[in-house]
């Protein structure tokens, strides 16, 4: 029998959603699984953009020459510190036991973002992806948020959205660090030479 696997953004949150679902199964390490749902959870973000290094060596030195660090195609990589969960949920999302993915990270952008990435990372494919949107964690909220959940696809804007906001902080934080770095450490530097 196909089951349903539920992914949230906190272990909290799976715990208030399995007891709505009274999936109190088995839990084992990182999810719980009863007769009919599997549910696990992010530790809010497992993946993230890849530093500058990681693009080209070169950008391994902080120099005005390599300023503004702009990659055509950016780059991603799983949190060394939460390898562990996303190799969990990895491993769930290529059970074939599991036709149906229900989203229930945060509602928002940027719930909807920390989805997204594990999704691209662990490249999702064979499964119907639903979103659960939910104002609030009470039992039925999450009723009516599971039973109204919708294609993922109808929040590709949203995560358009998330994915445009995380490269402009990304872009703004990355060079205008460097670039005061560079700038004001040098002038802090002589000035503390001059000492």
């Amino acid at each position: 029998m196909a089951k349903k696997l539920l992914i949230t953004e906190k272990p909290s949150v799976a715990m208030e959603f399995a007891k709505v679902l009274k999936a109190n199964g088995v839990r084992k390490n990182g999810y719980l699984e009863s007769d009919k749902w599997v549910i696990t959870w992010c530790v809010g973000h497992l993946v993230t953009m890849s530093y500058p290094e990681k693009y080209d060596e070169k950008y391994k030195y902080w120099r005005l020459d390599t300023l503004p660090f702009i990659p055509q195609e950016y780059k991603y990589e799983v949190i060394p510190a939460v390898e562990n969960q996303f190799n969990i949920i990895k491993n769930l999302f290529s059970r074939e036991d599991i036709d149906t993915i229900y989203v229930g990270t945060d509602s928002g952008r940027e719930g909807e973002y920390i989805y997204r990435l594990v999704a691209q990372m662990i490249n999702v494919q064979g499964k119907e992806q639903k979103r659960i949107w939910i104002d609030s964690q009470t039992e039925e909220e999450i009723i009516r948020g599971i039973n109204e959940a919708k294609n993922l696809d109808e929040y590709n804007s949203l995560s358009d959205s998330a994915y445009l906001r995380a490269r402009e902080d990304y872009l703004i934080g990355i060079n205008f660090s460097r670039l005061l770095s560079v700038i004001y450490g040098r002038r802090v530097a002589r000035s503390n030479w001059g000492r």
